[in-house]
């Protein structure tokens, strides 16, 4: 019975987050528990636990007498989150350049080929996606377990603002260019040139920093739309 109540909650949270990551439900949107339930057939327990889960990752607030809501994420907290994970990011590629083996290797360069599929196919989604497995083949290489979950962690944390930032013109194929330049820095073991390209390539500054901070208002006025 408690097997299939964690079904149940993992199965809703699942389906919540990828809503939320993929701008389907916005921040400030309110969730309704009982609504949940209907939906997803599921009783009150397994949407008690999913809330929970969601909570505990940032993407989701409860307000004592207000109700549960898609959280929000002021521009100057989104900032600092994007400076840690630079900084994160930056020393995973510097382990790598050390520590990777041949097979990792391998499968980084196999990572970046899927990367440049879906920058062809001109699909941000897709090229999202095989993004993520391009940094987590880095964190593997690093060959430290606790940094590479902080960076999991945070990355998760950060998925809709990430996934947003490459629906910016030309974004995909400038982040194509900084992967290709982290795999040769990787491959030539040049350790601090990894870590600084990658946290450049994670860092928000200049020009991105202007149509991240244009983007995610957008976003706020999407959901400020949707409140009652």
């Amino acid at each position: 019975m408690n097997g299939a109540k964690r079904s149940n909650a993992q199965r809703l949270k699942d389906s919540l987050e990828d809503d939320i990551i993929n701008g389907r439900r916005l921040p400030g949107e309110r969730l309704d528990p009982e609504a949940l339930g209907r939906d997803y057939q599921v009783s009150r327990t397994p949407v008690r636990e999913a809330i929970q889960q969601l909570v505990a990752s940032g993407l989701v607030t409860v307000s004592p007498k207000k109700g549960t809501f898609v959280a929000k994420i002021g521009i100057d907290q989104l900032i600092e989150m994007f400076e840690v994970m630079a900084e994160l990011e930056g020393m995973c590629g510097r382990l790598a350049a050390r520590r990777i083996t041949a097979g990792e290797l391998v499968e980084l360069r196999e990572a970046l080929e899927r990367c440049e599929a879906a920058a062809r196919d001109g699909d941000p989604d897709e090229y999202y996606y095989e993004n993520e497995g391009f940094h987590h083949a880095i964190y593997a290489a690093s060959h430290n377990g606790f940094l590479a979950e902080e960076a999991r962690q945070l990355k998760q944390r950060l998925k809709p603002y990430r996934r947003m930032q490459l629906q910016v013109r030309h974004r995909m194929g400038t982040s194509l260019d900084e992967h290709r330049r982290i795999l040769a820095a990787i491959e030539a073991g040049e350790a601090e040139q990894a870590e600084d390209i990658l946290r450049e390539h994670v860092l928000i500054q200049g020009e991105r920093f202007s149509d991240f901070v244009s983007s995610v208002r957008a976003l706020e006025r999407q959901g400020a739309s949707l409140a009652p």
